[in-house]
């Protein structure tokens, strides 16, 4: 019943008009966001100042496992690919993977495409939390800190954005009605303090503790280790993983949110699974990358401009080119101004800040519909 309903939504936009059939189309873009996300790991394997061939990769990758591939390779390669490369490439494409997906859940559940979890204060909350426990990690939570070990940071930065995202829905909802202009003025004002609460800490903070909140506000992945990927592989696979499995209620808040729950969705779960899914996998990059900005804008509106709005395409389409996006945006960050290496999150805005920018140029040019 919700396909035939939402059918009409996909056929209203000149630029989700393919001449393929939809299952077809849906295979092909699937399949080629998948070749996309491969060739960008290889790339970001392959690609630096040890040169290592895709064959060479592949041997090595394979080595571990007992396999004997032809292509011959030297134990600095292997311990370049191993140690540094392969954790970085594993670690962006998860982040990458994470943030697109949370993106793409928050624009379903408030029906507009600038539902950011960075402009509603997902990122900024959590880069909070971490700058806090950066700076009075060896004072006032020194005891926290030392029983958490490792797990501090991404608890922290979790905590920090949940509460940052439980405010800025409760600020704009009223009864059962989620008002996404009040949503988008309340993600500014908790960015405002955020900020604010960011900036008293920096002021705070001794030098060593200046380099590390650097970090986290520009992002990168400049320091992926093991140790990373598999303290945030949990947090992050699992709102990728579970998350899909909403595509359907949130098809049916395309219809409206009233709507939805008329056709039994209990809308009011839906949602707080959704954002506390979105901001266990944002709080937990964060966490290990920083901030990185407009993956989670750019790349569902991309997928839905590729695909149309059916989620339960546009999540898997989501993870991929999310996945694909932040690996090329990690090697263009280390290899266009080598030896020195551009902050991944400046990467990033760099791209999504004029597809921001198009993308109210093109509202503005259909009569705002679809924004604020």
């Amino acid at each position: 019943m919700i396909r035939e309903l939402i059918a009409p939504l996909t056929k209203t936009r000149p630029t989700q008009a393919p001449a393929l059939p939809r299952r077809t189309r849906n295979v092909v873009a699937l399949t080629g966001l998948s070749v996309l996300v491969i060739v960008a790991a290889v790339a970001g394997i392959a690609i630096g100042a040890v040169a290592v061939s895709p064959g060479q990769v592949a041997a090595i990758l394979a080595y571990p496992l007992g396999l004997e591939l032809p292509w011959a390779f030297d134990a600095r390669q292997q311990a370049v690919v191993m140690a540094i490369r392969l954790p970085r490439v594993l670690l962006g494409l998860l982040i990458g993977a994470g943030l697109a997906v949370s993106g793409a859940a928050l624009q379903g559940i408030f029906r507009n495409p600038l539902a950011d979890p960075g402009l509603i204060g997902i990122s900024s909350g959590a880069a909070l939390a971490v700058t806090t426990v950066i700076v009075l990690g060896s004072t006032l939570l020194g005891g926290i800190v030392d029983l958490l070990g490792y797990a501090a940071l991404p608890l922290a930065a979790f905590v920090g954005s949940i509460l940052a995202t439980v405010v800025v829905y409760r600020i704009s909802t009223t009864g059962r009605r989620t008002a996404v202009s009040t949503m988008l003025l309340a993600g500014i004002a908790i960015n405002a303090l955020a900020g604010a609460g960011t900036g008293l800490l920096t002021f705070m903070a001794t030098d060593d503790q200046l380099r590390d909140i650097t970090f986290w506000t520009l992002g990168s992945l400049g320091g992926a280790t093991w140790q990373a990927v598999y303290s945030a592989a949990p947090f992050i696979l699992l709102p990728v993983l579970l998350l899909p499995r909403l595509a359907r209620p949130l098809n049916a808040f395309l219809l409206g949110e009233a709507e939805a729950g008329h056709l039994g969705v209990a809308t009011q779960r839906v949602k707080r699974t959704i954002v506390l899914l979105a901001a266990l996998a944002v709080g937990a990059s964060v966490a290990v990358a920083g901030i990185i900005g407009f993956v989670g804008l750019v790349v569902p509106h991309l997928v839905r401009l590729l695909v149309g709005p059916d989620h339960r395409v546009v999540f898997p389409g989501s993870a991929l080119l999310g996945a694909a996006l932040l690996a090329y945006a990690d090697l263009a960050a280390r290899t266009l101004v080598v030896p020195a290496e551009l902050p991944l999150g400046i990467v990033t805005a760099g791209l999504g800040a004029p597809f921001f920018l198009w993308l109210l140029l093109r509202a503005r040019r259909e009569g705002g519909s679809g924004l604020v």
